[in-house]
């Protein structure tokens, strides 16, 4: 029994010895902790509950030419309330609480006044340092919450935290949203597509950062706001785009889209001098068969481009001299074959006519039997002169996604004997709309190929800060000589050949229509039963004797019995330029202004020796400047007349502006051209230009006015 105790005693005295070393362990942990880890460990303890926040720079924004905003960050706030705050004495919380909570229901209507109320309360009974009151919540709103009971106290006073936060927004919604761009994706996926995407280093801004503490669960509250590092918002990007040219341009393309019931379209509008892209619309349709802005097809889709190419062959041929506007080619009646493949045309029937007719016409065989002749020998001399014009490269657009131009050469596995032909035609190769409005663009600015710019200037708080001049891609595509007979052809297509349809009385359209079948990658043109697919287009500028604006229009897959370009693309183009006639009066070639200073009876431009007479019988002397004048413009100077001549050249427009109606359409009619006229009184504009090449059976308008106050230099 004695041993038995003695052994309890034993287990005891060890349990007991076990406890006091392992309570003598834990007391020397914690002077060792407070002796030696105490500073590290408070440290630590405050990166949890104290750390540094970045604060977010407001966006640029993204304006059109004339400053409108296109895209803009709007400012929207998380407001929270410091209910503990020591100026909210539990007297002041409780006689003014219910006034908030009714304040607070009257806003928003999303709790009723004691809901509000007990959320108040609730977060006052736990000592809430940071309460969430409501988030979104806009400018407008915040100004109301600013004279509610409690937060009208002030910014420490009455406990209000205002957190600002900002989410993008496009006043015009759709308007431009392809170029100008919008966030996709979430987190770390997020981007921006777009001049948003492409310039989104300068539109971001650098952001700044703040002191903040843990207040509670995931809720974190500033600490110390005025030692912030705030940060330096974003830049402003200046477009080139006009609001109202771009809502007309996407207007006019959706209409013809529903009428034609079309997959897709485009239309680009460029300044001819500068390259400023002014307008670009790019609609497709959606699964409810309305039509949305799904994709760049302007910039994006390369593809074979059908007949609008047909302008590049000629500028080849006619570079290299291999053929004249007067050459006659052979069109075999509108159907021939390389190598065993048939080429034919859209309407047969032409026999043997001009280059130029071949080009009016838009005549495929004759226009592949044209280079086929001229290149069939030596093809890579005809790719090379392609490839001197520029249209084989990339552009380097100021927006991501430009589709890459394809222009094979000889070296390509792909080369066949039947790529000449077909590639002179548009096939066979790959072409952006706007790949090939630059080239037309070249065109109309006499041969200097310009890059497209959709950007201008970025600007910070309102000072420029880098500008986006005009960049030459090709300061001569190809000789004068074969720009001018290009800028013939193009007139003549609107003229005489395929763009007949959209001729306007009032100014002169320079273009080219194309109508090609889509390929559907290896599977080719045909689908089985499926009906053939085409893109109908039409690229040009305008007033073709003096440029101010090129455009293209492409219209994919209609569906209502046309597809050729002529019938579907054309009219969206003439409607344009019939907006810019109207709003854009420097289009027109103004009366010229003389500088005289002594004012005599009025007298039109017309016949020196009918106004010689006319002047003799008031007792005046009218003297030609120079001997042998048969028309003049009558000048004062100095109180004589001065008939200063009118210099006639066969094929060549005449200068008609201040003469009258008889002696105009006389001088008109002899050069053998067709007058249109408007108004009445004396010549005050015509719609080509003095000194540009003309021909027989050529349009011309006139526009007359009845003279109401005389230029003091004309008599």
């Amino acid at each position: 029994m004695k041993q038995i105790k003695k052994d309890i005693l034993v287990r005891v005295y060890l349990v007991y010895l076990g406890v006091l070393l392992f309570g003598l362990f834990i007391i020397a942990r914690v002077i060792f902790i407070q002796q030696f880890e105490k500073k590290e460990l408070l440290d630590m303890a405050k990166k949890q509950e104290i750390r540094m926040f970045e604060m977010d720079a407001i966006r640029g924004n993204i304006c059109a030419d004339d400053g409108t905003l296109l895209a803009v960050s709007i400012p929207i706030f998380e407001i929270r309330m410091d209910v503990m705050t020591d100026s909210i004495t539990e007297e002041v919380f409780s006689h003014n609480v219910d006034s908030l909570a009714i304040y607070l229901s009257r806003l928003y209507s999303d709790h009723t006044p004691s809901e509000y109320k007990d959320i108040l309360w609730e977060g006052r009974r736990n000592k809430d340092r940071y309460l969430l009151i409501r988030r979104d919540v806009t400018y407008p709103e915040l100004k109301k919450m600013r004279t509610f009971p409690i937060f009208r106290r002030g910014k420490y006073k009455g406990g209000l935290i205002v957190i600002p936060q900002y989410q993008r927004e496009l006043p015009y919604k759709s308007l431009a949203r392809r170029i100008v761009g919008y966030e996709s994706g979430e987190g770390d996926k997020k981007v921006f597509v777009g001049l948003e995407g492409f310039f989104s280093k300068n539109l971001q801004g650098t952001n700044g950062q703040r002191v903040m503490r843990r207040v509670g669960g995931a809720a974190w509250m500033p600490v110390d706001p005025e030692n912030q590092i705030e940060p330096q918002n974003g830049d402003d990007i200046i477009t080139t785009l006009d609001v109202n040219l771009q809502d007309l341009a996407e207007s006019s393309l959706k209409k013809e889209l529903i009428a034609d019931s079309a997959d897709h379209g485009c239309v680009i509008l460029m300044e001819v001098k500068t390259g400023y892209i002014r307008a670009m619309a790019n609609l497709g349709r959606t699964k409810n068969n309305g039509y949305q802005e799904i994709f760049n097809y302007a910039i994006g889709e390369s593809q074979e481009t059908g007949s609008t190419f047909k302008l590049a062959s000629f500028l080849v041929a006619l570079d290299d001299k291999k053929v004249t506007l007067e050459t006659p080619i052979n069109c075999s009646g509108g159907i021939t074959t390389f190598s065993g493949r048939k080429m034919e045309d859209s309407h047969h029937g032409l026999g043997v006519i001009t280059a130029l007719q071949v080009f009016e016409k838009s005549s495929n065989v004759g226009t592949s039997k044209m280079i086929y002749a001229a290149y069939a020998a030596t093809p890579q001399k005809f790719i090379d002169g392609l490839y001197r014009i520029g249209i084989n490269r990339p552009l380097n657009l100021q927006i991501a996604g430009e589709g890459k131009p394809y222009i094979k050469n000889t070296k390509s596995k792909y080369w066949s004997a039947l790529s000449i032909p077909w590639m002179s035609i548009g096939y066979e190769i790959a072409l952006a709309p706007i790949h090939l409005l630059t080239l037309y663009n070249a065109v109309a600015n006499n041969g200097k190929m310009v890059k497209p710019l959709f950007v201008r200037e970025i600007r910070h708080n309102g000072q420029v800060v880098q500008q986006f001049n005009t960049v030459v891609i090709n300061p001569q595509i190809v000789s004068p000589q074969a720009i001018k007979d290009a800028r013939y052809m193009l007139e003549g297509v609107v003229l005489e050949g395929t763009g007949a349809s959209i001729k306007s009385p009032n100014y002169r359209i320079a273009g080219k229509t194309g109508t090609a079948q889509i390929a559907a990658g290896n599977k080719g043109y045909r689908q089985g039963t499926k009906q053939v697919q085409y893109k109908g287009s039409f690229v040009g500028y305008f007033p073709a004797d003096n440029p101010k604006y090129s455009c293209i229009v492409v219209i994919v897959n209609p569906r209502k019995g046309k597809y050729y370009g002529g019938a579907v693309a054309a009219p969206v183009f003439r409607e344009l330029s019939d907006r810019l006639f109207a709003i854009r009066p420097d289009i027109m070639i103004p009366l010229p202004q003389d500088t005289g200073s002594t004012r005599l009876p009025y007298a039109h431009a017309g016949s020196s020796t009918d106004l010689s007479s006319a002047f003799a019988s008031l007792g005046l002397q009218a003297k030609p400047l120079t001997a042998a004048t048969p028309w003049a413009r009558p000048l004062a100077d100095g109180g004589k007349v001065i008939l200063t001549p009118q210099t006639l050249t066969r094929g060549v427009m005449p200068d008609v502006t201040g003469m009258g109606l008889k002696d105009a359409i006389y001088l008109l009619e002899q050069q053998g051209l067709k007058v249109i006229v408007n108004g009445k009184g004396t010549v005050v504009r015509q719609s080509i230009a003095p000194g540009y090449m003309i021909y027989k059976g050529l349009s011309v308008v006139i526009e007359l006015q009845v003279k109401q106050d005389k230029p003091k230099s004309q008599v």
